[in-house]
């Protein structure tokens, strides 16, 4: 559905050489150019790095079902509210289920682009924070993912059932097979892609329309959890590692600032205009 890794890998490989041959050219009037060329060769390397370790994080199936129990387990304790109940309220409104798993399986990758593209173009001063912060949280999502976890699709036991299965919509194939990994569920990259997109857009932006955005990552949160793609702790635990990364750019900004401006090439004295010396006549 999305573009091949390997392709995004290819591509970022040809922006790459593109930037190396303008850098060796010395064409001053072509670096908007270059810094074009050099995000879009970051993103596509790390879109194809994401693609290639999702579909390797889990390379075992042992222990999902049992993980998936205690994380039911888990938020029965903590009264978290009934993904079971959520699913089967809308089960027989065919055309909102048919809604929110295209919802799920389409909205997450383009909201993410067309975050970094807004940012980009708008408000260049803050591109760098944001493309870092997607970068941590899909890293630090990853890392968990490597533990399996069944969603509850797969746990007819408690009651669920595959709602894309059921309305021939999925985007998972036969024994595991399909566009993306079935057991890296935990915690939901849906989720925390999505609560970034409405922080950026919210933080950002000063229009007075700016608050609609969370309407995504609201309709997200619904979508993967009445499909049964995702269990709520799954949302949970990306919003903390979010909330983690963002308190900790806030909190390490100043002394980065403080490091780039004491080992920075260019010193401010260099700059500043020389004072002009008198001359002896």
């Amino acid at each position: 559905m999305w573009l091949d890794p390997t392709i995004a890998a290819q591509m970022a490989a040809c922006l790459l050489l593109v930037v190396l041959i303008i850098r060796l050219a010395h064409r001053p009037s072509l670096n908007p150019v270059v810094a074009v060329a050099r995000e879009a060769t970051i993103v596509l390397a790390l879109y194809a790095l994401w693609q290639y370790v999702h579909e390797h994080a889990v390379t075992k199936i042992a222990g999902a079902t049992e993980h998936a129990l205690d994380v039911w387990h888990f938020e029965q304790r903590l009264h978290f509210p009934s993904e079971l109940t959520l699913m089967r309220a809308f089960l027989h409104v065919r055309w909102f289920m048919q809604f929110l798993n295209v919802y799920y399986a389409v909205v997450h990758v383009p909201a993410v682009g067309i975050m970094l593209l807004w940012v980009f173009i708008r408000h260049r001063h803050r591109y760098a924070s944001m493309r870092n912060a997607l970068a941590l949280l899909t890293a630090g999502c990853l890392v968990l993912q490597t533990i399996p976890v069944a969603p509850p699709r797969l746990m007819p036991q408690l009651g669920f059932v595959d709602v894309a299965e059921i309305l021939k919509m999925s985007v998972y194939g036969t024994g595991g097979s399909g566009v993306s990994n079935q057991l890296a569920a935990m915690p939901s990259l849906h989720v925390g892609w999505a609560l970034l997109v409405g922080w950026a857009v919210v933080s950002i932006s000063t229009s007075k329309r700016r608050w609609w955005v969370l309407m995504h990552p609201a309709l997200t949160i619904l979508a993967v959890t009445a499909t049964a793609n995702h269990w709520w702790l799954d949302g949970v635990v990306a919003g903390m590692i979010l909330a983690l990364i963002l308190v900790l750019q806030h909190a390490l900004t100043p002394f980065y600032l403080r490091l780039k401006a004491r080992f920075s090439l260019t010193r401010p004295t260099e700059l500043a205009p020389q004072p002009e010396t008198a001359s002896i006549s």
